[in-house]
This record gives structure tokens, C-alpha cells and sequence, in this order.
């Protein structure tokens, strides 16, 4: 029998600092930069999961991977619309929409062509993906279970705190669940790639919640 990899290798502890370091990067420096930076993590990001992983039988690519994707991007859509509502009417902790909106101005901005949205969007899904999921998700995924899945959607939401956005880090971690469910069942990374690709494209560009 295979014995699972070990969680925390001295090479995927280098590549967990270099991406915790590539995000807090992304999360502090002045806004114009937010494009640029973006694609320099998510590029530290794929680069680490293909010298952790090559990447081997993380994609599968089929007809239902897709569909799985495509419906929990709706799903989690529909999710932030109704939490929107919510937000909006009852103020929890102090919190507002308009809060959220500075992150929709950083990528959706009328100064970035929208062949530049697509692109960074594109990298995005796939970085987080690559790592969050491919990476950390599959790594505990022996030991934890499902519970795998909400460990490193904390993790991930943890990290947003740098942002200083409350709202920010709420949202990463209901995203990253959902991804990280869809991950889990499908065990084809193509699933959850999709699900945060068109995710991403809906919330961003087509029809963005404010």
C-alpha cells in the first residue's frame, strides 16, 4: 500500500513560505500593482505545485468534471447574491457591501482591457487551484478527510487578514469550502478550476454584486 506524502516536506515547507510570501506581496502593495502582483503569485503558486506534484493525475478532465464546476460556480453565485442581501440590510458587525467593492475596483477597473480581466482571472483560478487545492487539500486530505477541505479554506482565510478586510476573509473561506467540496468529490482538479474560473469571470465582469 502507498503511504501518503508527508504533510510538511522540507521542500513543501520552502514552497508554502514562498507562496504565503507571494500573497501577503499581493495584499500590501499600492493598488496599481495589485495586477501585476497578482499574476506574480499565482505564477509562484503553479510553479511550486509543479515542482511539488508535476502535476500528475491532478487533472482529469470529462464531460461531469465540467458540469460539476460549472454548477457549483452557479451555486456559489447565488450564494454571495443572497449574502449580499443579507449584508446589506443588517449590517453584521459593522460591515457593508461597499467594503467589497474595492476588490471588484482592482481587477474590473475601465484602465484594465478586458482581455487583461480574463487573463489575471484566469491565472487566479488556476494558481489557487493548483495550490490550495492540488497541493494542501491533497496532502491532508489522507489524514483529515473531508474535514481537509474547511482546514485549508481557513488557512486560506487566514491569510486575507492582511488585507484588513473583515468581509475578505469571510468570503475566502465560504469560496474556498465550496471549491474544496467540489475538489473532494470529483477529485479532478479541472472541476474546481472551472468552478472558480467562471466563478470569477460571473462576480468580476458579467454580472458583479455591489
Amino acid at each position: 500500500m502507498e503511504r501518503p506524502p508527508r504533510t510538511l516536506s522540507p521542500m513543501m515547507a520552502a514552497g508554502l513560505l514562498v507562496v504565503v510570501a507571494s500573497m501577503v506581496l499581493l495584499f500590501t502593495v499600492p493598488e496599481r500593482y495589485f495586477i501585476a502582483a497578482t499574476f506574480v503569485s499565482m505564477a509562484c503558486m503553479m510553479a511550486v505545485t509543479f515542482l511539488l506534484t508535476r502535476y500528475r493525475g491532478l487533472f482529469r478532465p470529462s464531460a461531469k468534471t465540467l458540469g460539476l464546476g460549472v454548477i457549483t460556480a452557479v451555486a456559489l453565485y447565488l450564494v454571495f447574491y443572497m449574502g449580499n442581501l443579507g449584508v446589506t440590510t443588517l449590517h453584521p458587525f459593522g460591515m457593508s457591501a461597499s467594503t467589497e467593492n474595492s476588490i471588484y475596483s482592482l481587477i474590473a477597473s475601465p484602465s484594465n482591457p478586458l482581455f487583461l480581466q480574463v487573463g489575471v482571472l484566469a491565472f487566479d483560478a488556476g494558481g489557487y487551484e493548483s495550490f490550495f487545492r492540488g497541493v494542501l487539500q491533497t496532502r491532508l486530505q489522507p489524514r483529515a478527510g473531508v474535514g481537509s477541505v474547511f482546514l485549508v479554506a481557513l488557512f486560506d482565510a487566514l491569510l486575507h487578514i492582511v488585507t484588513l478586510n473583515p468581509l475578505w476573509v469571510v468570503t475566502t473561506f465560504i469560496a474556498d469550502s465550496v471549491w474544496g467540496l467540489t475538489y473532494y468529490y470529483s477529485k479532478d482538479l479541472t472541476s474546481s478550476v472551472t468552478s472558480h474560473f467562471v466563478w470569477d469571470l460571473v462576480i468580476f465582469i458579467l454580472l458583479p454584486i455591489h
